[in-house]
């Protein structure tokens, strides 16, 4: 099923969040935090939202796509975008509702955890913090270069990712796929989608992108050991794009987190896997 509803909220400073809906209105709610650069038309499962009776809800961060940017915008105050935008959609089940992350977008949901926003937590193919010392010491020079200048020189790191637009995006997730992964990227339908979620990414000037990626390569300042809700955490064994240990490090730094690695994936686990995803994101209830 592939029924989708453009949804809007008014958030308390006046700024518009903008979201999507797809699925039965009356399914069980998942909020989908997608990767970098794309907006709320990213979404997975879509063939089984109505078997599921499963609601997916997305939202363009600030600066993305429908939403009012926000030159000020940090890690908290996006989480607290999501959850503003959550409440007025869903109401009181708003805390009842399961979130899936994807990529970049794991930082948001990670501060969504630690400051109790989440009933559940399942992180699909995260990104690595990158400033994290850890993680730091696993990466060449060359994966860090635009971080380690982000956190040196903000102004010249922000410079460069201006530079960048929906085609060049594309073409980098491309270049650091496995061959199953970016054979699948170039597929139908998810090629259309993943295109026009691009092109919204990179709206405002590229303004939500460019935040979005300051603020995943310097420290997150989210505090782990304050996460109590089940996190799950999921990798292909052939992802070579999200984290050089395939979220090791990760699930080590988040209480109680479990970690599974599938080795008929790759980084694109969120769509080819999509009933593994929800399987372990949506419980019976």
């Amino acid at each position: 099923m592939d029924a989708e509803e453009t949804l809007r909220v008014t958030a308390a400073d006046g700024r518009t969040l903008a979201g999507a809906s797809f699925g039965p209105d009356a399914g069980r709610p998942v909020l989908f935090v997608a990767g970098a650069a794309t907006s709320k038309r990213m979404a997975f499962g879509l063939d089984l939202l109505a078997t599921r009776n499963v609601r997916l809800l997305t939202m363009d961060r600030a600066g993305i796509g429908g939403s009012t940017p926000d030159p000020h915008r940090t890690v908290a105050s996006t989480a607290s975008d999501y959850r503003e935008f959550l409440t007025e959609v869903l109401g009181e089940e708003a805390s009842r509702t399961p979130v899936v992350a994807n990529s970049q977008g794991s930082v948001f949901a990670l501060k969504m955890a630690a400051v109790g926003d989440v009933h559940s937590l399942t992180l699909v193919s995260p990104a690595d913090e990158i400033a994290h010392p850890a993680i730091h010491s696993m990466l060449p020079a060359a994966a860090t270069a635009l971080a380690d200048l982000a956190g040196t020189a903000p102004e010249k790191a922000a410079e460069i990712l201006r530079g960048l637009s929906a085609e060049s995006m594309e073409k980098m997730v491309l270049d650091n796929s496995d061959d199953a992964d970016a054979a699948y990227y170039r597929s139908e339908p998810f090629h259309t989608r993943y295109r026009h979620a691009l092109d919204e990414g990179f709206a405002h000037h590229s303004a939500g992108y460019v935040r979005d990626t300051m603020l995943a390569m310097r420290p997150w300042h989210v505090d782990f050991t304050a996460i109590s809700c089940p996190v799950h955490i999921l990798f292909g064994v052939h992802d070579r794009a999200h984290s050089p240990d395939h979220g090791a490090t990760l699930a080590t730094r988040i209480p109680g987190a479990s970690r599974e690695v599938l080795d008929d994936a790759g980084g694109a686990l969120l769509w080819t896997h999509a009933a593994h995803v929800f399987d372990t994101a949506v419980k019976p209830q």
